[in-house]
């Protein structure tokens, strides 16, 4: 495997600056995935690092090499699409040994044999390999799509949102796999995403991208707990951290320059003191339940904790985790070494994503 490194590449498409002085650097063995909305320059990323756009500005290596003016099947990446991108009258054996069967490999038949089926077994479709592509599943079709790009052994995986187009549960199953190989393989991916729950369980550290431009770079934890601005912090979290105006939770005392007060749901205290409010709905997901609640004409979300009952049309009070509100000036920038102080009880358990 490779580190990849981005240096201030700026990509145009006529007037719009899709990239703009992007700079990154993709550890050896990482997974770094880009988290954004659409438009905000991440496929065009991964494109730009594979070699299928070439950079107006900057420089790009990967292994220690300069690969700016490089072509793509010379880079030694394997790009793995959204859509499966089968070839559907191939079996699962064909579609895993074709790049193995490409001119400039062509590998031994007995290798690529054990390679296809050492790649089948580690992503556990080694008993369809001899299905056609179109009697799979979408689960297993991706698997397949996957294999393709690990059977060659590249210095670094692209993937572009593969899991995106699978229903719930067979993206929950297949993040779990994607993480195993990973682990297992010490393989170097970049990864591209606009789901924060595929970026929190997946990444070593996660790229906030906007616009084109990297907002912040740390792992999932640094990324959750500090965020740079307000646009980070509404990119993680679900239910989606609270932003209210400051003074809105009477009891927290804001520090100078503060205009905005962030509070995570699992930091919402309920029941204990601090401002009145109202609730207005109740959602239960499985252990754990989110209450939506009025708080001076303003909506925010609290995650309830086991002794909390409340129900619908009921009044309560709010106030915020000692230590635990973020706070944000009038252009959205948190400021930093700031804390909340609470005077009143506090909550005794608080909840972690």
């Amino acid at each position: 495997m490779a580190d990849v490194v981005l240096d201030g590449i700026t990509k145009r498409f006529g007037a719009t600056t899709a990239v703009r002085d992007l700079s990154l650097a993709v550890k050896d063995g990482e997974f770094v995935v880009l988290l954004g909305p659409t438009g905000a320059g991440k496929t065009t990323t991964l494109r730009l690092v594979a070699g299928l756009e070439a950079p107006d500005e900057g420089r790009l290596r990967i292994g220690g090499a300069d690969v700016t003016g490089v072509a793509p099947a010379e880079r030694d990446v394997a790009f793995v699409f959204q859509q499966f991108s089968l070839y559907p009258h191939y079996t699962v054996f064909e579609n895993l040994a074709f790049p193995l069967r490409a001119p400039g490999r062509r590998w031994p038949p007995e290798q690529i044999r054990a390679r296809v089926h050492e790649i089948a077994s580690l992503l556990r479709i080694d008993g369809k390999l001899q299905n056609r592509a179109t009697r799979l599943s979408g689960g297993e079709m991706q698997r397949v799509a996957i294999g393709r790009a690990l059977v060659r052994k590249p210095a670094v995986f692209l993937m572009d949102e593969p899991l995106s187009s699978l229903d719930a549960k067979l993206r929950e199953e297949l993040r779990i796999e994607l993480k195993r190989i990973q682990l297992d393989l010490g393989a170097t991916i970049l990864y591209v995403t606009h789901d924060q729950i595929e970026a929190l369980t997946l990444a070593d550290r996660i790229g906030v991208l906007s616009a084109g431009e990297i907002v912040q770079v740390g792992t999932p934890r640094d990324v959750y707990e500090r965020p740079r601005n307000t646009y980070v912090a509404k990119r993680l979290g679900s239910p989606p951290i609270n932003l209210l105006p400051g003074g809105t939770l009477g009891m927290i005392v804001a520090p100078a320059g503060a205009a905005t007060v962030g509070v995570r749901p699992e930091d919402v205290v309920v029941g204990r003191g601090g401002e009145s409010a109202r609730v207005l709905a109740l959602e239960h997901l499985g252990a754990e339940r989110v209450a939506l609640l009025e708080v001076a004409g303003r909506k925010l979300h609290a995650l309830l904790a086991a002794e909390d009952a409340v129900l619908p049309g009921e009044s309560t009070t709010v106030t915020a985790r000692a230590g635990a509100a973020l706070f944000f000036d009038a252009a959205g920038a948190r400021i930093a070494n700031s804390s909340a102080r609470v005077t009143g009880p506090e909550r005794e358990k608080a909840y972690v994503t």
